[in-house]
């Protein structure tokens, strides 16, 4: 008898609550069509606006399941605004909602964030001269160390607060593994852009961080078990210009946390924007599939926010249950939906208001359900 999958499905804030059910429909079309794998989807709330309610992030079942039962979890945008127009938060400063994005990370270990950085055919770049062809990357960030570990602190006299402190924790362990994440990844893409050569870059700042120093360090050991694949190295101010003067150069990107969390940014922009880039948050056991923009309060209630990025994610999601768990009908339905999703963007004529621009000016953009539609359409 085929296993059952569970999903636990948290929407979140903002426009999270819009563009997560419109991936999830998309999906259940999808599941329809290659007929399996047997899914069952478990919505539950999250994050700020729960936590104006009811004065905690998420109730405790739901914590319960996510971190126990669900196979994976599709997560929407985190993020709300009080009656005064103010960013909820909890009282240690946090926003409402961190306990989940960040504590997944944390008690799942969910040590990998990756994140593709691919422009598709008919979506707008603001690099000159550069296509499709050209962006085709997919940037590993090391997920629970680094800056963002949270070992920090501050000191307060006569009610001000005078020092701030932040450490950034390097071990061997959270190195190798992503390291070795980075290089596996490599060896199941087509190779670089430009030529096909497949490549892994290093990006750190080991001319002035210790950290960087071991992290690079160790990048080169476990390279040498690799020796089909080019070692590449970057500092990371430099690797932010090169990254848009020589886009399709580059094939796997490694980083340490923050930098990792930087540069990614850059590459949703060149990407086509937020609206375009998914991210998969993966461990050995659990992982986390979320769109990478936020939740955007200013723009929920309109039904205008760009679904692709969900929908994407939601294909990293089933790519990710197909190869983990030998399951080809979730390979199946993660490349049907990218499938739909390429046809869409390059026929140009059905696209949001953000890739409405250039070229798409003169187009009327459409709903957040219609573009879903329009991809559902495609699928069918």
């Amino acid at each position: 008898m085929a296993r059952e999958y569970k999903i636990a499905v948290l929407p979140g804030d903002g426009i999270g609550r819009e563009v997560i059910p419109a991936a999830v429909k998309t999906i259940s079309a999808a599941l329809d069509i290659v007929g399996g794998p047997d899914i069952s989807f478990h919505s539950h709330e999250c994050g700020g606006e729960y936590y104006l309610k009811h004065g905690r992030e998420w109730a405790e079942d739901t914590e319960s399941f996510v971190k126990e039962e669900a196979d994976a979890i599709f997560l929407g945008a985190i993020g709300a605004m009080d009656k005064d127009g103010k960013s909820v938060r909890l009282p240690d400063g946090n926003l409402a909602g961190y306990n989940v994005v960040i504590g997944l990370r944390s008690t799942l270990d969910l040590y990998a964030n990756v994140r593709p950085v691919k422009l598709y055919e008919g979506v707008p770049t603001p690099l000159a001269n550069k296509t499709h062809a050209d962006i085709d990357m997919t940037i590993i960030r090391e997920n629970t160390e680094g800056l963002y570990a949270p070992i920090r602190g501050g000191i307060e006299r006569g009610g001000e607060k005078e020092l701030a402190v932040d450490v950034r924790m390097i071990t061997r362990k959270g190195t190798e593994r992503i390291v070795r994440y980075a290089f596996d990844t490599a060896k199941d893409r087509r190779g670089a852009p430009e030529n096909g050569i497949k490549r892994v870059t290093c990006v750190d700042k080991s001319n002035l961080l210790a950290g960087c120093q071991l992290f690079r360090q160790i990048f080169r050991e476990v390279a040498s078990e690799y020796p089909s694949i080019n070692q590449d190295f970057a500092y990371v101010d430099a690797w932010t210009q090169w990254c848009l003067r020589k886009p399709e150069y580059y094939d796997v990107v490694v980083a340490p946390n923050e930098f990792g969390d930087i540069i990614t940014d850059l590459g949703g922009a060149i990407q086509g924007g937020m609206g375009m880039a998914p991210a998969g948050n993966i461990g050995e056991l659990k992982a986390v599939f979320e769109p990478v923009h936020g939740s955007a309060p200013k723009h929920y209630g309109k039904n205008i926010a760009n679904p692709v990025a969900s929908i994407l994610a939601g294909m990293l999601m089933f790519r990710w249950i197909g190869k983990t768990k030998s399951d080809e009908k979730a390979l199946q339905v993660s490349k049907l939906m990218e499938e739909a999703v390429e046809s869409v963007l390059k026929e140009g004529k059905i696209r949001t208001y953000d890739l409405c621009v250039n070229q798409w000016d003169s187009i009327s953009p459409v709903s957040t359900d219609r573009m879903a539609e329009a991809i559902i359409e495609k699928m069918e």
